[in-house]
């Protein structure tokens, strides 16, 4: 499903126009982006949690070059569906 298949559906199923479902839409992304690039974290109860995962630093590899090279400690986006959420998927692919 795309993010204008989804649009669609949501549109249709309140019953308002695809623009304003799409600027809803839009404004959530971005506030969830803004919040992580941030450091905060959001909770939403009964769906999921938007974490950041902290990577230690590590040695790699660039095997082009056959160099070695250090990435440093950084934080990554993770997505941790709720347990609710998990159950509900679960039961579906059964």
């Amino acid at each position: 499903m795309t993010k204008a298949d989804m649009i669609k559906i949501v549109a249709k199923q309140i019953g308002m126009d695809k623009e304003v479902v799409s600027t809803i839409l839009e404004s959530l992304l971005k506030s969830v982006r803004q919040n992580l690039s941030d450091g905060r974290q959001i909770y939403i109860r009964g769906f999921a949690s938007f974490i950041l995962k902290k990577r230690a630093a590590k040695t790699g590899r660039n095997i082009s070059n056959n160099t070695s090279l250090e990435i440093s400690e950084h934080f990554i986006p993770y997505f941790k569906p709720s347990k609710a959420f998990k159950e509900l998927v679960k039961a579906k692919m059964v």
